[in-house]
């Protein structure tokens, strides 16, 4: 009976937890993500419409 109980409350908490990474909008030719951080292995490019960070990583950002 713990156990089902432990299950349940797993699943409730797990139904709470915020999309992934994957999820967030995409910017910048679809290359990056809007985000409200850049990663150290992504670089900020610009602002996404909703005012957040497009960041994209290092190897796609264009040479100035």
């Amino acid at each position: 009976m713990t156990q089902l109980l432990l299950l349940i409350v797993a699943l409730l908490v797990l139904g709470h937890v915020p999309p992934g990474r994957s999820e967030f909008k995409r910017c910048w030719k679809g290359q990056g993500a809007c985000g409200t951080y850049c990663t150290r292995h992504e670089t900020y490019m610009h602002m996404c419409p909703d005012a957040s960070l497009c960041c994209v990583a290092y190897g796609i950002r264009p040479l100035p």
